[in-house]
């Protein structure tokens, strides 16, 4: 953070008396927010959002509440707010398979996020991890693709909803390494999670922060992860790259509002998920959890949108992914 962004911040936090905070606090009126959040309690979406509610809450001075509503592969929670007021009281925390994966396979007559919801911020990047259950029999990701091989059709994976970030990676991870393994949706992480720990499914890739935990106690063993380099917080599990697989893949969660909010409000409520996005205490518990803390303004999410749009547009026709 820049010296200005620092003292920026300190005020506004510390002392909340700054200047350009005085008319979003007029327009919220002391009326608390709500975050809706477009997955079920437990996945990284969920985590996401309640790192950024109470620090947010601080600056503009108001409570903020999250507010689950997982289904229809984030077209529920994104319609909600789509379609809700326009005050600033009602914001979608999003994942990213959702804002660009649903629309290309499971679009809802009159709803496009990329058009009814204005982005506001990104919050934090997180590759996927690759974790089977504990009594898996492969310890490595190299053994687990000679079992997969030797066994078509005999593993079966979990995700957050059919055309999920974690649905098009595993099957584009199937097409890299010429392996048959069944899909088996969830209604989010949580619930796939659950699933995965009572042994139910055999593996899934998501994101870090809700596996960790797991991980460390034993419960799963991490095999891969899909980013350029290794996590800091699991140094020893290789990249798929390392492993012979030219995977790489991340999600990334972020802010929108309704396009009818006015600009001004806007603008305000983004420099205001800016601040508690790059201040430190965020940004730790972004490292603890596996991800990154990544601050955006509206213009640069929706460029990232638009690219990854077209990335896994390809992948989705390559799998021949349809809705549910």
């Amino acid at each position: 953070m820049n010296p200005i962004s620092r003292r920026t911040f300190t005020l506004a936090a510390g002392l909340g008396a700054a200047s350009w905070l005085n008319p979003v606090r007029a327009q919220l009126a002391g009326k608390p927010i709500t975050l809706i959040v477009s997955s079920a309690a437990g996945g990284t979406t969920d985590i996401s959002a309640r790192m950024l509610a109470e620090p947010l809450g601080k600056i503009l001075q108001t409570s903020v509440i999250v507010d689950n509503r997982a289904g229809g592969n984030g077209n529920i929670a994104g319609q909600m707010v789509a379609r809700g007021p326009v005050d600033g009281s009602s914001l979608l925390v999003q994942y990213s398979g959702y804002q660009c994966i649903t629309p290309l396979i499971q679009p809802v007559p009159g709803f496009d996020p990329a058009t009814h919801l204005k982005p506001l911020g990104h919050l934090i990047d997180a590759p996927q991890l690759m974790v089977v259950r504990a009594d898996f029999p492969a310890n490595s990701f190299a053994e687990f693709i000679q079992y997969a091989r030797a066994n078509p059709a005999r593993i079966n994976y979990a995700s957050s909803g059919n055309g999920s970030l974690q649905h098009v990676t595993t099957e584009l991870l199937k097409d890299l390494t010429k392996t048959f393994m069944v899909h088996i949706p969830y209604r989010g992480t949580g619930p796939a999670l659950n699933d995965l720990l009572a042994g139910t499914v055999d593996f899934t890739i998501t994101t870090p922060p809700p596996l960790l935990p797991h991980i460390r106690a034993g419960k799963l063993k991490a095999l891969m992860v899909t980013g350029r380099t290794r996590l800091a917080a699991l140094p020893n599990v290789p990249t798929a790259t390392e492993s012979g697989v030219p995977l790489v893949a991340s999600s990334w969660f972020a802010v929108y509002g309704p396009t009818g909010m006015p600009a001004d409000l806007q603008n305000r409520l983004s420099l205001a998920i800016k601040q508690v996005v790059e201040s430190d205490s965020f940004k730790k518990r972004a490292e603890d959890q596996g991800a990154k803390a990544i601050v955006m303004n509206g213009a640069e999410l929706a460029t990232l949108e638009a690219n990854e749009r077209k990335m896994w547009g390809r992948v989705v026709k390559l799998a021949n992914i349809k809705a549910d």
